[in-house]
């Protein structure tokens, strides 16, 4: 199994044949989501191994308190530049329908991590569950760099920092998430912080339904 490589050498010759083992027993009749978080478990394991992260070391305290804050960051971040998207769109003299249709497959995709990294962020605030889809959505977004560039405004360190920030929920302790404390300030720091921008970047359409009931929804959610 290729993500046995993770762990370091030692560990893996110790302990790789029953974490193989263990592994196929849970995933055995899992479907294909369920396999992936249980993947994405694996691989959080193998990282924290290799960084010697546990409940108890300092570096796993660090990691707890932070990944709340990463999460929170990471939602009100996507948020802000689908708002930007969307603003560009309702605000322009053309049709919505006439800009989705010339939407390109790199911008397409570019839009879907965003929105994965949005909705993920608000759902590894509430859960505590490993949260796959923000994962997925950090990784997509720094991989989309690659082929479209141009999509991303501050250039290289967008995607630095989105893989980064995939790192730091990884190296969470899986017994240290989801603290219901950290998760409310968090997510209510991000929320204070995206507010006013989203007011900005969207001249207050924001308060009308003109343009469909998107923008309130989007307004709300990660508060």
């Amino acid at each position: 199994m290729s993500l046995l490589r993770l762990y370091p050498g030692g560990y893996r010759t110790a302990h790789g044949q029953e974490i193989l083992d263990v592994h196929r027993e849970l995933t055995m009749d899992l479907s294909w989501p369920a396999r992936l978080r249980a993947d994405a478990d694996l691989i959080a394991h193998a990282l924290r191994v290799r960084l010697g992260l546990d409940s108890a070391s300092s570096g796993g305290r660090f990691f707890a308190l932070a990944t709340p804050f990463a999460l929170a960051v990471t939602s009100a971040y996507a948020a802000i530049q689908l708002m930007r998207w969307y603003a560009g769109i309702a605000l322009s003299p053309g049709s919505t329908w006439s800009h989705l249709a010339t939407t390109d497959a790199r911008e397409g995709l570019h839009l879907l991590s965003l929105a994965m990294m949005c909705a993920g962020g608000i759902a590894g605030l509430i859960r505590r569950s490993i949260p796959v889809v923000a994962l997925a959505g950090l990784l997509g977004f720094a991989l989309v760099w690659t082929i479209a560039p141009g999509l991303y405004t501050d250039g290289p360190p967008e995607a630095i920092a989105a893989t980064l920030t995939a790192v730091v929920i990884l190296a969470c302790p899986p017994d240290r998430r989801g603290d219901r404390q950290f998760a409310v300030l968090a997510g209510g720091t991000a929320a204070v912080a995206w507010f006013p921008i989203a007011l900005v970047d969207t001249r207050n359409f924001v308060f009308t339904t003109d343009y469909g009931a998107w923008p309130l929804l989007t307004l709300t959610s990660p508060a």
